[in-house]
């Protein structure tokens, strides 16, 4: 199951990506925001986070205007690595050397087909397993 969120600037390309999910057969779950009235990002940052760190969810996507206010958010929970991407080596890397388990996106950034593009990338690249890429995770997980 993915988790997705944004605020409004990010709310048409999450509808977007709703659909393409949808589209692909891919399970989600929306955290909001639900319409396009001035919001608080942090609010679903977290929202969408703490759904990964508690197992509700596997891997998730957020969306703001730039993705880096969000991403930010997203990564002051502990477990979770946010990986802000507007290209699809960005994508493959993160998932392959950081096990990112959160995608982050700029809705002003990045326009829908790319964006689409992004996430198909994101949710099929498998983690390496590399021993090094494991230490260096490890790294950044502790306190």
């Amino acid at each position: 199951m993915i988790a997705i969120g944004s605020d409004h600037g990010g709310y048409g390309l999450k509808q977007e990506i709703m659909a393409h999910l949808k589209e692909q057969g891919v399970e989600y779950k929306d955290y909001g925001c639900y319409d396009e009235k001035s919001c608080d990002y942090p609010v679903y940052a977290k929202k969408v986070a703490n759904a990964i760190v508690s197992g509700e969810c596997e891997k998730g996507i957020l969306i703001c205007g730039t993705g880096i206010g969000i991403s930010i958010t997203a990564n002051k929970v502990k477990g979770i690595r946010a990986a802000l991407c507007h290209d699809t080596f960005s994508a493959q890397a993160t998932r392959e050397h950081n096990d990112a388990n959160i995608l982050a996106m700029g809705a002003r950034v990045v326009g829908p087909g790319l964006a689409l593009k992004i996430v198909d990338t994101f949710l099929n690249t498998e983690f390496s397993n590399d021993e090094r890429h494991i230490r260096r995770i490890n790294m950044i997980e502790e306190d």
